[in-house]
């Protein structure tokens, strides 16, 4: 486990969710879904919103373990899941300001607006923009409203700028060895290319000119140039802040990590 460094540690009830956190089993031993979602049932709030950050490179599974996460905690309090993908800039604004290879970097989220539904969300009812995979694009269409839920996980990146990660009362970093993130990388861009076979309207129809192989040796590229960049400039930053390193293992086992 991480232990944050008190320098970050503003609130009290951040304080508490640290100490409360220090049941996880020794770092190195096994730990499961339900193992996790004990941890963070001991931290939640009772005056407002819990919020818990999930964080780790591109392809880690942080959606998975989110979902994971929320399906344990389900029968004992009202969970819901937002990704910050949804406060990234629309591609036609990422393009005008030249970042449309840096599109998940700091530069290219509206962090003040992450920040203010953050603030908001414990508050009261909230609008949670939308964005699809599909397209890679922002999606009006897919907004949503969020009553207030028991506990808010907040899953994705951009936890290592802004003061994001001093809002939440817990935040998780999910670890794992560089090659298992580029081959989960790889393998996930050919589902969405397999996909985009019967999807003309999919963002990954323009590589259906490639061979399989091809397409497989781009997206290993485009792990190397564009995703391992940010892994290894921004993402990583948010590790030492976390309360929580889990450590996931090539065949998908998690396991508790060692300090920052």
């Amino acid at each position: 486990m991480g232990v944050p460094r008190s320098s970050r540690l503003p609130s009290q009830s951040r304080a508490h969710s640290i100490s409360a956190m220090k049941a996880l089993p020794p770092v190195g031993d096994l730990i499961t879904p339900a193992g996790i979602a004990r941890s963070i049932a001991a931290v939640r709030r009772n005056d407002a919103p819990t919020i818990i950050g999930l964080t780790g490179s591109v392809a880690v599974g942080k959606s998975i373990l989110a979902g994971q996460i929320a399906a344990e905690l389900a029968p004992l309090m009202r969970v819901a899941i937002v990704a910050t993908d949804a406060w990234l800039l629309p591609n036609d604004r990422l393009a005008a300001l030249g970042l449309t290879l840096k599109k998940g970097f700091p530069q290219s989220y509206d962090i003040a607006a992450l920040a203010a539904f953050l603030t908001a969300a414990r508050l009261g009812p909230v609008t949670v923009p939308g964005y699809s995979h599909r397209i890679y694009d922002v999606d009006p269409a897919l907004a949503r409203r969020l009553e207030p839920p028991d506990l808010l996980i907040v899953e994705g990146l951009g936890f290592s700028d802004g003061g994001i990660a001093d809002q939440l009362d817990a935040l998780l970093y999910l670890d794992a060895d560089i090659a298992d993130l580029e081959r989960w990388f790889t393998a996930r861009f050919l589902r969405f290319w397999h996909a985009a076979a019967d999807d003309p309207t999919s963002f990954y129809a323009r590589f259906r000119g490639m061979s399989e192989a091809e397409a497989s040796i781009f997206g290993r590229r485009v792990w190397h140039e564009i995703n391992r960049a940010n892994l290894d400039q921004h993402i990583i930053r948010a590790r030492p802040l976390a309360d929580i390193v889990i450590k996931k293992a090539g065949d998908h086992r998690l396991f508790v990590g060692g300090d920052a």
